[in-house]
């Protein structure tokens, strides 16, 4: 039996703790199993929803509890009981979808386990999404703004599937009329997303951390993209795989291989064990 030396490890699953074909390599799902037997608490915090990244924790065996998007939402993996929810109010998320409608850009709204969508039926960027996550959306024919207010829809976020050359664009649109307000992020290199302000990557971190009564100074979080920043400067080391953000990599204490060299079997050997 190894001695912990940081406690609790938390990682983003989507280029980070899973390689680029979806899968966690075999080397990471051993390494993680070592350290929690060693009695190091590892957890995921991802922008999924909360039935898309369930099944995968449960393959790899972990128990506790899993932060779902962006950290809105935190359930325990075993009962699959909520224990932390939030969203934006129906009315903010109107809001929002109007303004992405007037930028001409399609929109996903997440609502709980349902995921809302204005994007025809066959766009292969919509099939390859839910190929990955495992949810099939709900397509509507309304407009967005329009449809989340007759339903009432709180929702836990909004996010658009962009080209990769035009991510950029929306993000800075976003974030200038948002920024104050909402969360606005990315978290693939086809995503625009936007969430409530105050439950970010870096306040699930606080949130798990408390749960088990571990302090920040024995923490370590890693990710790829801009939706983890929050998350790794909070944690008491802040790691980036290599395949990252630039933006991450500069907030970063450290930075790591890449999730296709299996980044986080080498972040549980580095800082997992004294």
């Amino acid at each position: 039996m190894r001695n912990i030396n940081y406690k609790l490890i938390l990682s983003d699953f989507d280029g980070t703790l899973s390689a680029s074909d979806n899968r966690v390599p075999e080397e990471v799902k051993l390494a993680v199993a070592e350290y929690v037997n060693c009695g190091g608490v590892f957890a995921v915090c991802t922008g999924r929803m909360l039935c898309s990244i369930l099944p995968r924790v449960r393959a790899l065996g972990l128990k506790g509890l899993v932060a779902a998007y962006q950290g809105t939402v935190i359930a325990d993996i075993e009962s699959g009981e909520i224990i932390r929810r939030d969203a934006l109010s129906y009315s903010d998320v109107a809001e929002v979808c109007a303004y992405i409608e007037t930028l001409g850009f399609s929109i996903n709204a997440y609502s709980d386990e349902v995921l809302y969508t204005d994007i025809r039926k066959g766009d292969e960027y919509l099939e390859k999404y839910e190929e990955i996550t495992g949810v099939e959306a709900v397509s509507i024919a309304d407009k967005m703004s329009d449809y989340v207010v007759r339903r009432r829809l709180d929702c836990q976020k909004i996010a658009c599937l962009v080209a990769p050359e035009k991510r950029g664009y929306l993000y800075e649109k976003l974030a200038a009329k948002f920024n104050s307000r909402f969360d606005v992020t990315c978290s693939a290199k086809v995503l625009v997303e936007v969430s409530p302000l105050q439950n970010n990557k870096g306040e699930a971190l606080r949130f798990i951390a408390e749960h088990y009564g571990i302090p920040l100074t024995s923490t370590v979080a890693i990710g790829d993209n801009f939706n983890d920043v929050s998350m790794i400067k909070t944690a008491a080391v802040g790691v980036a795989v290599a395949n990252g953000e630039t933006a991450l990599k500069e907030a970063a204490d450290y930075i790591t291989v890449t999730n296709n060299e299996c980044a986080v079997a080498k972040i549980i050997e580095k800082f997992g064990f004294v």
